[in-house]
Formats: C-alpha cells, sequence, structure tokens
C-alpha cells in the first residue's frame, strides 16, 4: 500500500513500470504487423483467421496496435456479426464473433512475444467471448448411415471417390483434414493402420478394415499418387489432390436427394461422431477418447 501511495503521488500506475520496457520501442501498424502473424501461424490458422484479419485491415490498417480500445475490439466483433453470411444453420452469428476476437488475440499474442505490448495493453484480452451453445451434431442410426452411402454410390460425377470417403471417415472417425493429408507412405498394409495427421499436429496411427485398406491402395495406384510429389492418397479423376471442396459438394449434392440431409445441416463431422459414439457405448469413454484422438499424454 505503501508503494501504489508513492506511485499516485508520482502520477504512475502500476501498469506503466510493467510495460516501460515495451514503451520504448515503436509499435508497429496493423497493416505492418499482420502479415508477420500470417507467416508465423500454421496454414489451418492462416485459413480459420485470414478473412478476419483482411476486415481488420480495413478498419485499422493504419493504426497501431496500441491505439484500439476493448470498446472498439467489441465494436468490430459485433459489425462482423451483422455482415457474416446467413446460412440455414446459423446460430446468431456467434461463431463469426467467436472468431473475430480470437484473430484478434492470436496478433496481440504475437505482439506481446515479440515484445512489442505488454499484456496489459491487449485490448483483446479484456473483450469476453460468446458463449457457446450446445453443438447439434450427433450419431447417425444404422439406416440413415446406410442411406447416405447409397445416394453417394448411385448420384454425382465420382461415385467412387465420394463413397472412399464416406467408409473412410465412418471407419476411422477422422476429420476432414486427416483424410486430406493421408499419403501413400502412411498405409501399412500389413497391420491395416492409416497414419493420421490432424488438428493441433495430432499423429496416430488408426485401425482400418481389410477392404478399406485395399480400396484405398487401389485409388492411389490408379490415380497417379505415387508418381505425384506429395504423394497424397485421395484425388480427383485428373489425379489432382483432394481439396476441402470435393466435401462440400457431396453434401450439398445429398442434401438434394435425402432431405433430413438438408434439414439438419448433416456434414462429414456427423460420421466422426457416428464412430465415436459406437465405440463408447461399446468399449467405454476412455477407449472413444483414444480412438478419437483426444487422450492426453498420461493417457
Amino acid at each position: 500500500e505503501a508503494a501504489r501511495l508513492v506511485l499516485a503521488r508520482m502520477g504512475v500506475a502500476p501498469e506503466d513500470l510493467v510495460g516501460a520496457s515495451v514503451g520504448s520501442s515503436v509499435v508497429p501498424t496493423f497493416a505492418e504487423y499482420v502479415p508477420v502473424v500470417e507467416q508465423a501461424v500454421s496454414v489451418g490458422t492462416r485459413r480459420v483467421y485470414g478473412s478476419y484479419w483482411k476486415r481488420v485491415l480495413e478498419f485499422w490498417g493504419q493504426r497501431r496496435l496500441d491505439e484500439p480500445t476493448a470498446s472498439e475490439v467489441k465494436h468490430l466483433a459485433e459489425w462482423v456479426r451483422s455482415q457474416r453470411v446467413l446460412r440455414r444453420n446459423a446460430r446468431g452469428g456467434r461463431s463469426a464473433v467467436e472468431h473475430c476476437i480470437a484473430a484478434l488475440r492470436c496478433v496481440y499474442r504475437h505482439a506481446v512475444a515479440d515484445g512489442l505490448l505488454s499484456e496489459s495493453q491487449d485490448p483483446a484480452r479484456r473483450v469476453a467471448m460468446p458463449r457457446r451453445l450446445p453443438s447439434t451434431r450427433r450419431g447417425l442410426g444404422e439406416r440413415p448411415v446406410a442411406e447416405v452411402n447409397r445416394v453417394a454410390a448411385s448420384t454425382g460425377n465420382d461415385p467412387a471417390l465420394d463413397t472412399l470417403l464416406v467408409r473412410l471417415h465412418t471407419e476411422t472417425a477422422c476429420r476432414r483434414g486427416g483424410a486430406l493429408a493421408l499419403r501413400v507412405a502412411d498405409l501399412d498394409a500389413e497391420q491395416c493402420l492409416v497414419l493420421l495427421r490432424e488438428k493441433n499436429d495430432t499423429v496416430r496411427w488408426q485401425p482400418v478394415s481389410p477392404t478399406l485398406m485395399r480400396h484405398l491402395r487401389e485409388h492411389a495406384d490408379q490415380r497417379g499418387a505415387h508418381a505425384s510429389g506429395d504423394g497424397r492418397v485421395l484425388r480427383y479423376r485428373s489425379g489432382a489432390a483432394l481439396t476441402y471442396r470435393r466435401y462440400d459438394h457431396l453434401w450439398h449434392r445429398l442434401g438434394r436427394h435425402v432431405s433430413w440431409v438438408a434439414t439438419q445441416q448433416v456434414s462429414t463431422h456427423w460420421l466422426r461422431h457416428t464412430t465415436l459414439t459406437w465405440v463408447e457405448r461399446h468399449f467405454g469413454y476412455a477407449v472413444a477418447r483414444a480412438y478419437a484422438g483426444h487422450t492426453d499424454h498420461a493417457g
């Protein structure tokens, strides 16, 4: 209390002392620093936050990082909410607000680590994230899964690819990123295992059936995966590596033929929930966590 009294008489706040070392450095503008952060983050982070960083540059490009206040951050997030694309599964723009704040927190987190700002100068930390609502995703029953497989195999311009995708996600409960990153070298045909590389840099061997392993290898052979530089397994008929757009087209087409797919906004992640629900029901929660790749180091 004595120290606080002395500082008050001097007109100095404790926060000023904490940020004294960074105050002498030149604080860059958003236009100068956001590209630095974009080069420092992973491809997945750049894909999620990229559109929000563009909005930040539109609003605050020429402003220094230490200029915006918490109220201005909240105002920007609400503006992003008002400009969001309205979809049938929209939930009031909560995701847009959350990603906008998270994108700013990412920028300020790097600025603090680089010694450009102190933690007390980060306005995004003082803005509360919107409360997350329970997910509407759920596991599908046997008949709905069979219907998805039937329509995927009988419609579209590449039924073989779409059927393989549905089977891969149903058996392994992998995410889209794990499937797209699958390489020929990740297929262990002898033990029927595939190596999945997913978010947060998790890597795990996942079991598959001999039938799926055979079709994955045949698909890779027929579409030139061995000759390509990256060796990725999943490919279009042209030989080009698969992208996220194939999933969008697949579920949009399934929604045109199966009404409940469109009504409930079913996606690939529902197949993951389906398999993990089945695993948990038969083998317990701990096994389901391990199958999902959620197990911690102690487990």
